[in-house]
């Protein structure tokens, strides 16, 4: 995978509005010239297979590395090491799992991003828990959610409302709110790159027409989970599948007493297997999900 790196000749650090443009001339792949393109890769390590699996994803590394434009961070460098985690995506990536590419992708990018975020914002070390990393990546989203962009501390009820949310306390998102409003949020009116010959707002995304990469790996993601599930209930014995069909996965579910009269037990008993099945359901998709690759 070394010579794949020093094969792409782009880099967003050497003008990134030229950079942004080249890598939509790059086609995005049909499944089976995907799947054949890894198994060359896999099989036999070879660099030109690899090189075109990763170009035809730089447009996803740029879609998601925009999503983090707000943490005051060279959108370069936050580009490069979504490429970074794109590259270890491909090196592990294995097409007989059933998964399209850009799905398996998508948390090597994010995982890499975020890492390089975390590395370089002094306020977040690594060390922090995994709720205070919630609320630094959650933040901004959610003050969007219910309208409080505005500068300045929050409002107490927004206070409130994104701490519930996030399970951290109130004194813990005011801090991470002031912190993250010192570090600055780059206009959309910037320009990109040192050239100044466009600005961030030409590289948003038109929610009319949506990036494909994006949508077909959102697509796959919800099948792929879907098939794990349908693949943990099979852990599950009769009784247990039933109720937690019943009680987790309909729209309106049963409730506890009709259950209880259903298999003559106690509601007690009833929720004692649902949160039973609900928990070896977990484990189970968990572990299928960690032998695949996709957490």
């Amino acid at each position: 995978m070394a010579n794949l790196s020093t094969a792409i000749a782009l880099s967003p650090e050497q003008g990134l509005s030229r950079y942004l443009t080249e890598i939509r001339k790059y086609p995005l792949l049909e499944k089976n010239e995907e799947f054949m393109l890894a198994k060359r890769w896999r099989e036999h390590e070879d660099p030109e297979a690899a090189e075109r699996m990763v170009t035809s994803h730089l447009r996803l590394v740029a879609k998601i590395a925009m999503g983090y434009r707000g943490y005051g961070l060279p959108m370069g460098e936050v580009i490069s090491e979504g490429n970074v985690g794109l590259m270890q995506a491909v090196k592990k990536f294995d097409p007989d799992k059933g998964f399209r590419l850009a799905t398996y992708a998508m948390w090597w990018i994010r995982a890499a991003i975020q890492e390089y975020i975390l590395r370089s914002w002094s306020l977040v070390k690594l060390g922090t828990t995994a709720a205070q990393k919630k609320l630094f990546f959650n933040l901004r989203r959610l003050k969007g959610e219910i309208q409080a962009l505005e500068e300045g501390d929050l409002r107490p009820e927004n206070v409130a409302t994104i701490a519930t949310k996030l399970g951290v306390t109130e004194d813990e998102v005011v801090s991470m709110n002031r912190r993250m409003a010192s570090g600055g949020d780059a206009s959309l009116n910037a320009p990109i790159g040192m050239d100044g010959d466009g600005e961030w707002q030409d590289w948003l995304a038109d929610e009319d027409a949506p990036d494909q990469a994006e949508t077909l790996a959102n697509r796959d993601e919800y099948e792929s989970r879907m098939a794990l599930l349908s693949a943990a209930m099979e852990t599950l014995n009769e009784r247990e599948r039933h109720i937690i069909t019943e009680r987790r996965l309909k729209d309106e579910p049963t409730t506890l007493e009709d259950l209880s009269a259903v298999y003559n037990v106690s509601r007690e008993r009833i929720r004692q297997i649902e949160v039973r099945a609900f928990e070896k359901l977990q484990n189970a998709m968990r572990s299928a999900a960690v032998e695949q690759g996709v957490m």
